[in-house]
């Protein structure tokens, strides 16, 4: 994959590089010696927070080891959906920074952040049954990425008062990026040291805000890794994700650089394809191991998915919205979470390609975890507590693909009044009436779990919702919430005539119903 170095800012030769790195070095220093306010880098490992890193570290160690006062924390976050090679790289980083750290008297503090169990990739999608995310429902990036970073910047501001936040971004990376950090130019405080839009009592420092592409790897490739690690090892993995397998050497703004390749969650459906995963395997035969991740990530990424997904929202309500198909109009339900049969679906896919990628992957990638125990345990408490499904198919769907048995350590896993067996005799009863076997196994789970309570207030409220969820077929539910949508209408219209009309339409259909 190559791209053109967008020319947003005037070349410089390498002498004024140069000169720019010194005046950053005595400029982070000052920053840093003038006050006990901690410091926090964000790096995902990639060129530009590394050359952060770099940055930051170099100054320091130029500083004399009474003045190195305060703890700087290095914070990663892995999504647990990363690209394999790419997280590799991460862990071997980290390892080495806290050695080379220790040794050095470099007062860093490196911090690997996961996401809680419950906002995690799997358990949404496979557990809740949130679709494959698009831009206009974007659930993801919040959950895997955001929380987890801002939650440990809070701590530190809690127990500090305030904080640094020091990040690789540029102007350069695009044209929103450029507009976005010249907004908050304007809030300034001092040069590249900005408030964080987000989080009060924190600032940005932005070191290499006007760094281009180029410059990035200049300075990696030139001046050495201090912490121990090969830069060129970085260059290779962004070379080996560029579709031609090439970095080539570059002299002005308009040649291509490898460096606009970008790496993300494996299984992002928010950009077309995968391209720097498929580039590995396509430049390297010894990577071919990871094609059951590319595999199930284009399954994954289908643009009419509604045949997968419920005709309620998530909470059981329809809702319809008006949906323009080639200029034709036409009023449907908002899909809501994928059914059951696909959330197994899903789950035993998954499952399959980690088996698949053990098998076939080297030696130090043969412990790979695409979906951890923690994510199976969260996601059969929600199919068995949220969506009342006490058939129970996880550890059967687990044992099927893997071999293995589930071990479910969650207190009180393996016990239960219902199961596959009661699950199997209301299929029976109900036939093939779907909705009436959502219903009776909704409402006898619900007084399943009321049935281990002291109190049992709340019961009745919960064994309504129940039948307001379940009780209508697909088809009449449609229905209703069309003649709601339409008396709404026409009370906002003042058509009292349409009301009344659609009043008595509404009271006959409810004495239908009973």
């Amino acid at each position: 994959m190559t791209a053109t170095q967008p020319s947003l800012f005037p070349s410089r030769t390498v002498t004024e590089l140069v000169e720019d790195i010194k005046k950053l070095t005595q400029e982070i220093q000052e920053l840093y010696c003038q006050d006990a306010i901690p410091w926090i880098i964000g790096v995902s490992w990639g060129k530009d927070s590394t050359a952060v890193l770099q940055l930051v570290w170099n100054a320091i160690a130029a500083l004399p080891i009474e003045k190195r006062h305060k703890s700087i924390h290095v914070i990663t976050t892995d999504t647990l959906v990363e690209n394999p090679i790419v997280v590799a790289w991460v862990r071997k980083s980290i390892r080495q920074l806290k050695t080379a750290a220790k040794k050095q008297q470099i007062p860093l503090e490196a911090h690997l952040l996961y996401p809680e169990v419950k906002d995690r990739y799997w358990v949404g999608l496979i557990g809740k049954g949130y679709p494959a995310p698009r831009l206009k429902f974007r659930w993801c990036t919040g959950r895997l990425k955001i929380n987890s970073s801002n939650r440990f910047i809070r701590d530190v501001i809690r127990t500090c008062g305030e904080t640094i936040l020091i990040l690789g971004t540029r102007k350069a990376e695009s044209s929103r990026r450029a507009a976005v950090m010249e907004k908050l130019e304007a809030k300034r405080v001092r040069d590249r040291l900005s408030p964080n839009a987000s989080l009060p009592n924190s600032l940005v420092y932005s070191p290499i805000e006007d760094w281009r592409t180029d410059e990035v790897w200049l300075y990696l490739m030139q001046w050495e890794n201090p912490w121990g690690n090969s830069n060129k090892d970085l260059l290779a993995i962004y070379r080996g994700a560029t579709a031609d397998n090439e970095c080539p050497l570059v002299v002005d703004t308009s040649t291509p650089s490898c460096g606009s390749s970008r790496f993300g969650c494996w299984v992002c459906t928010l950009v077309d394809s995968d391209k720097s995963l498929s580039a590995m395997i396509q430049n390297d035969e010894e990577k071919e191991w990871l094609q059951p991740l590319v595999d199930l990530r284009l399954e994954l990424d289908i643009e009419n998915d509604r045949d997968k997904r419920d005709f309620r929202r998530i909470y059981g309500k329809v809702e319809l919205f008006e949906r323009n198909v080639e200029g034709e109009i036409s009023i449907e339900p908002i899909p809501g979470p994928y059914t059951k049969y696909w959330r197994e679906h899903w789950l035993r896919r998954v499952l399959e390609a980690q088996v698949k990628v053990r098998q076939n992957a080297p030696e130090e990638f043969q412990d790979i975890t695409l979906i951890t125990p923690e994510e199976l345990s969260e996601i059969r408490r929600i199919w068995l507590e949220e969506k009342h499904e006490f058939d129970d198919s996880l550890p059967r769907i687990y044992e099927e693909v893997t071999g293995e048995p589930f071990h479910d350590r969650r207190p009180g896993a393996s016990t239960s009044l219902l199961g596959s067996d009661e699950w199997d005799v209301l299929e029976e009863i109900c036939s093939d009436d779907a909705m009436h076997l959502e219903l009776m196994a909704r409402l006898l789970d619900t007084e399943r779990q009321y049935y281990t309570k002291s109190r049992r207030v709340g019961i009745y409220e919960t064994l309504e919702k129940c039948f307001e969820s379940s009780s209508r077929s697909k088809k009449e539910a449609i229905e209703n919430a069309h003649l709601k949508r339409n008396l709404k209408s026409a009370a906002g219209e003042g058509d009292i005539n349409k009301v009344k009309q659609l009043t008595w339409a509404n009271i006959k259909f409810s004495k239908k119903e009973k």
